[in-house]
């Protein structure tokens, strides 16, 4: 089913941006390995990226509402380009650093924010209400098979055809990202604020405030958060799992990681004829338990087909949450605060990835590496629970009165 110029335009340009960045994860840690063996210095590379992310994503989601969406597409997009073609030029006449590797990923991982939000911010004028959920789906799928398929393998051969040739090949991609989003209809990009400029600070409490008054979405925000602890405890030591539990080496690592993306494939196929038949609530309630249920089977499990099934339904249910959870917020937040409420809602999951990384760590070396999986198994059976509670809270108190977030309906029922 079709779903617009405007949604082709944004899909072409959400699809040719992925691909980049799975090119770009691939050929920055290669060229930094062409640089330096120093471990610290090329795992910091990881670390610093998502910590100017962190820092950078409240006051991106201000000016996403501030100004044109579109605009910040095309923008962030050839910015983006731009600074992958000056580093290619660099190394190539010998100037490569580390220093700049770290400069330029900085810059990319801002503009990356940026792109982001917008593009989650712009598409409820792209597509009608009732359409998010496909178009979340479809968007979902291209960016597994960009990212988690196409992206690595063919950054490494590109790398070997030439260390600036990966970067170059992103650079052209952004380029044409760009492109599709400069092509999107101005009429699907127009956000403009009624309310006199304030500073970024207080329209940034405004859309934290918002949410945190809306009690389905501030409660999913919540939500989210633990997800993201219990999402990055096992996967902060999944390396040493695979090694120590499971026998596998480097080439059998990357093997059951590709397969587990197969799971997103069909999380995003599944996603929307779920929810329309079951509902939001049970829709995410079921994905919470989906993924409870696959890490607490791979605490046990020694055998690596098994766990890569199990990886797979774990990706299922992470697509699957994300899809429907994007969806409410797109169709209840207001669009002159949609920017903003998603960065509030992202601080929240980065911080919840940042914890669990940590907590993996520590449980794994001072327990066992079954533990870190046992324990996010059990986060998403609260998660769950909770998720539960909120529609049921939500469908109480809303009843069939108009309410402020809905406009003129009550909002989304549990079933």
């Amino acid at each position: 089913m079709s779903l617009g110029r405007g949604f082709r335009q944004l899909w072409a340009g959400s699809a040719a941006g992925n691909l980049s960045d799975g090119l770009i994860f691939v050929a920055i840690p290669l060229l930094a390995t062409s640089l330096t063996t120093d471990a610290i210095l090329i795992a910091g590379l990881a670390a610093m990226y998502s910590a100017v992310r962190l820092l950078v994503v409240v006051p991106v989601g201000v000016y996403v509402d501030r100004f044109d969406r579109r605009t910040i597409l095309w923008i962030t997009n050839l910015s983006r380009a731009a600074l992958l073609v000056i580093m290619a030029v660099l190394f190539a006449i010998g100037l490569g650093s580390i220093p700049l590797l770290y400069i330029v990923l900085a810059g990319v991982g801002i503009l990356e924010t940026a792109a982001d939000n917008a593009a989650l911010s712009i598409l409820p004028s792209v597509v009608p209400a009732n359409k998010l959920d496909q178009a979340n789906s479809r968007i979902s799928a291209a960016q597994l098979v960009a990212d988690e398929f196409a992206g690595p393998p063919l950054g490494g051969f590109l790398f070997a055809l030439g260390v600036a040739v990966p970067v170059l090949a992103a650079g052209g991609l952004y380029t044409a990202a760009g492109f599709f989003f400069l092509a999107l209809p101005r009429k699907g990009a127009v956000n403009a604020l009624s309310s006199p400029r304030r500073s970024v600070f207080r329209e940034a409490a405004d859309g934290a405030s918002w949410l945190r008054g809306h009690r389905l979405l501030s409660g999913l925000a919540v939500v989210g958060g633990l997800a993201s602890v219990a999402y990055m405890m096992p996967f902060s030591v999944l390396v040493l799992f695979a090694q120590h539990r499971l026998g596998l080496g480097p080439a059998g690592y990357g093997l059951i990681l590709a397969i587990s993306a197969l799971g997103g494939l069909v999380g995003s196929i599944v996603a929307a004829p779920l929810r329309s038949r079951v509902g939001y609530g049970w829709t995410i309630v079921g994905s919470l338990c989906l993924g409870a249920v696959a890490m607490f089977a791979l605490a046990f499990v020694r055998i690596p087909w098994v766990a890569a099934a199990l990886l797979a339904a774990y990706i299922l249910h992470s697509v699957v949450w994300g899809i429907c959870v994007g969806s409410l917020r797109q169709r209840l937040v207001p669009e002159g605060l949609r920017g903003r409420v998603n960065a509030s809602s992202k601080v929240l999951g980065l911080i919840g990835l940042t914890v669990g990384a940590a907590l993996g760590g520590v449980l794994a070396s001072s327990l066992s590496l079954s533990v870190p999986f046992l324990v996010s198994g059990a986060l998403f059976v609260s998660c769950g629970a909770i998720v539960r509670w909120l529609f049921r809270s939500d469908r109480q108190s809303s009843g069939s009165a108009k309410t402020p977030w809905t406009n003129s309906a009550p909002g989304p029922t549990f079933n």
